[in-house]
């Protein structure tokens, strides 16, 4: 098996098949409602929601990287406010973060494990780098949003 298929069954896993830390984002997100997603656990930290849109927006920023565009992160990081806090816009999120796992899925259809070792101007770091990269950060947010919905 190719390194990049290895890399996209370990990324599809962790969204919605059977990871090694025995959660996944579809699952986890599941039987989350608006109003729970919406809700402000603590003035400190972001709401489930807010999380969600962040997941989708470094997926497409890491993917528009991987197609060679030059992104700018903007100064939120993606972090913004959640305006329409209705069940619609919130099914909107989840299936919005639902094609952006089916981008990454053609992307990988079509990846050459020779491009992994490509360079990304912006910052220096390799393909590999940062398709591991995403992977991490979609953990790490799972996990918040692990804890933030025991919390509800």
């Amino acid at each position: 098996m190719s390194e990049n298929k290895r890399i996209s069954a370990l990324y599809q896993s962790i969204y919605n098949g059977n990871p090694w830390l025995e959660v996944n984002l579809a699952d986890t997100l599941k039987n989350v409602n608006a109003e729970q997603a919406y809700r402000k656990i603590n003035p400190n930290l972001n709401t489930i929601w807010e999380i969600v849109n962040h997941l989708i927006q470094w997926r497409r920023n890491i993917l528009q990287r991987m197609q060679g565009e030059t992104i700018i992160t903007p100064d939120h990081n993606y972090f913004v406010p959640v305006l329409d806090p209705s069940e619609a816009a919130w099914e909107q999120s989840l299936q919005t973060l639902a094609k952006t796992q089916e981008a990454w899925n053609t992307f990988f259809e079509d990846f050459d494990d020779a491009d992994l070792t490509k360079i990304y101007v912006n910052n220096g770091h390799t393909y590999y780098e940062h398709i591991h990269g995403i992977i991490q950060h979609d953990v790490y947010h799972l996990g918040q949003i692990v804890i933030l919905k025991k919390m509800l």
